[in-house]
């Protein structure tokens, strides 16, 4: 059985945009649209309590709207739907044991702030087995349908492998074209003795090197889809700055994640959480090795 577009739902106007980018990529990839909303009854904290069925009815509401919504955008799609009974971290990340991608609304403050993400979102990214798409909403009402697929390549071919493919999925299934954004910064060893720049070559070597590393990490899906357009883009700077200057015009960006858990617990990683909380497009966190 193909794996599931999998969305998360609240009710919100973020979790309805969600829905609208998760049943066009459903219906570009020929894939099953699930919808999802985790309930568990709990008093609310207002002068009247609703009752546990009252909640359940608010519940099964919400996941009628989305489904609605879905249909009604793409007609031909047959979008199932189930509430969860469990939190909203726990019920996401079981769904994303089984899902191809899972995706989530996020909160928009404003043009200067970009947005920014929920504690729950940042959980769930932080730890999803599968790819996560977040999706604000549109400052114009309409998701992005033209522009690039934007790429942050990082390390070896290996090492990116999961996260490039993603984004040659994305870009052939809307006939876009790949924009492959790697930067790079000078060794340590150049901020504190300037004079040793005189070791790299007059034609460029470490920006050769960079240049080189991109190409090797992209031969193999250049070669995958060759109908797809590439762009390739090497630049001195911090990844999250140079992927952001790139951004504007993106219809989706697309970034990694170690899935690794660290002393302290899984992390995003910087460059990840300066993407999702100013990109002004629906960004996808892929989870590597």
């Amino acid at each position: 059985m193909t794996p599931a577009i999998t969305v998360g739902v609240d009710g919100s106007p973020e979790s309805l945009a969600a829905v609208d980018w998760a049943a066009d990529e459903a219906a570009l990839r020929g894939a099953p649209l699930r919808v999802v909303h985790a309930w568990l009854w709990q008093p609310l904290d207002v002068p009247v309590v609703q009752a546990p069925e009252e909640q359940a009815k608010f519940a099964r509401a919400i996941l009628r709207e989305a489904e609605a919504r879905a249909a009604d955008r793409h007609p031909d799609l047959r979008p199932t739907s189930d509430m969860v009974s469990d939190t909203a971290v726990a019920a996401l990340l079981g769904e994303a044991e089984r899902a191809e991608t899972l995706v989530l609304g996020s909160r928009g403050h404003g043009a200067l702030l970009g947005f920014l993400l929920g504690s729950y979102g940042q959980q769930v990214i932080a730890a999803a087995a599968c790819p996560v798409v977040s999706v604000r909403v549109p400052r114009d009402g309409a998701l992005p349908d033209g522009g690039d697929v934007l790429v942050g390549q990082h390390g070896s071919a290996e090492d990116s492998a999961e996260v490039l493919g993603f984004a040659f999925r994305a870009a052939a299934a809307r006939g876009a074209a790949v924009r492959a954004v790697r930067a790079w910064s000078l060794p340590p060893v150049f901020a504190y003795s300037p004079g040793s720049l005189a070791l790299v070559d007059e034609a460029g070597g470490l920006v050769q090197y960079e240049t080189k590393a991109l190409r090797e990490a992209l031969a193999p899906w250049r070669d995958r889809f060759p109908d797809v357009p590439v762009i390739e883009h090497v630049e001195l700077g911090s990844g999250g700055q140079v992927l952001l200057a790139a951004a504007a015009d993106a219809r989706l960006v697309v970034v990694g994640r170690r899935a690794r858990r660290s002393p302290v617990g899984s992390r995003i990683g910087s460059v990840a959480h300066a993407v999702l909380h100013h990109a002004p497009c629906p960004v996808a966190v892929v989870p590597h090795s």
